[in-house]
């Protein structure tokens, strides 16, 4: 018989747990924002984290499916063992879990836009935005082209873990959108793809073999680690120009302790990586940079926002 750890933990390897803090942070910026903004709810945040996690997982999943079945998951790949490719779990179990958690994840938006209190027109907006989310994480690596294989995925992490994450989360709260927002949320969309850019760049000698044309295969290495560089100086320079645009420079010194620093770092670390190989450990720590610069800008506005209470 066998052990519930040796049945679970092949669907947690599956889930792939520790990205969960990245789908959040576009979440918990748009909280932030909302707040400083003088509207904020609860129930509002918590349903949009659990949606959110359920939308990474269920992308999660599909990439494993997707790569699995075309074979780029093989035993060169220097990444961590997937459950299809090991057989820890079979492409039926996986088809059945990407249904379950579509159907959970299309639950908990309902129950999401239901509690933001959203009229007609707005409802129509996010349920299409929340079906959108769905799709594109089912197509990054199923279906005959997926997007993902034709290095595209950059452009969607951008929007979707950025632009719309940060945007919709906001809204949702109850705080009117002006252009403005685009700078954190252009932001938090780039150290979302720097994490993707990590983890093409680890892969990239796989992929180009196998045919995935990530942004990484096509850019070669030495330029995907010029494009991390920059994905991370944008990301740091549009927090700060936020804060500028909104007479909050005293925070300046703040935000250079808690957002520049760990973007640094990172950056020197993936310069400094000699070749595909060493990125596997700038993968976690690359997502612990984006958390520790998203939360950073969040505490900020938190500051903020107490101080103007």
């Amino acid at each position: 018989m066998r052990s519930i750890s040796s049945t679970v933990c092949p669907w947690l390897d599956a889930c792939r747990p520790k990205t969960l803090p990245l789908a959040c942070m576009s979440i918990l910026v748009g909280g932030a924002l909302a707040l400083s903004a003088g509207s904020f709810s609860w129930p509002v945040l918590a349903l949009s984290f659990w949606t959110a996690g359920l939308l990474q997982v269920l992308s999660n999943l599909a990439n494993d499916y997707g790569d699995g079945l075309r074979g780029v998951d093989d035993s060169n790949r220097l990444g961590p063992v997937r459950a299809l490719q090991s057989g820890m779990l079979t492409p039926a179990q996986l088809r059945l879990s990407l249904f379950v958690v579509a159907v959970l994840a299309v639950a908990s938006g309902l129950w999401l836009i239901r509690v933001a209190g959203l009229d007609t027109a707005d409802l129509l907006v996010f349920t299409l935005l929340g079906v959108l989310s769905i799709i594109a994480a089912l197509t990054y690596t199923l279906g005959r082209k997926p997007y993902g294989y034709a290095g595209l995925g950059d452009v969607s992490v951008w929007l979707f873990f950025g632009c719309l994450g940060v945007l919709g989360s906001y809204y949702l709260h109850g705080a009117p959108l002006h252009a403005g927002l685009l700078l954190p949320a252009s932001a938090c969309g780039f150290l979302a793809v720097a994490v993707l850019n990590v983890n093409n760049m680890r892969d990239i000698d796989n992929d180009r073999r196998h045919g995935k044309y990530t942004l990484a295969v096509r850019l070669g290495l030495p330029k995907a680690r010029l494009y991390h560089q920059a994905l991370l100086l944008s990301a740091v320079a549009l927090f700060l120009g936020y804060l500028a645009n909104n007479r909050m420079a005293a925070f300046y010194p703040l935000m250079f302790l808690l957002i520049s620093v760990p973007a640094y770092r990172h950056a020197r670390a993936v310069r400094r990586a000699p070749t595909p190989g060493h990125m596997a450990p700038l993968l976690p720590a690359m997502v612990g940079c984006s958390v520790l610069v998203n939360s950073g800008f969040s505490l900020i506005l938190l500051v903020q926002a107490l101080l103007a209470a």
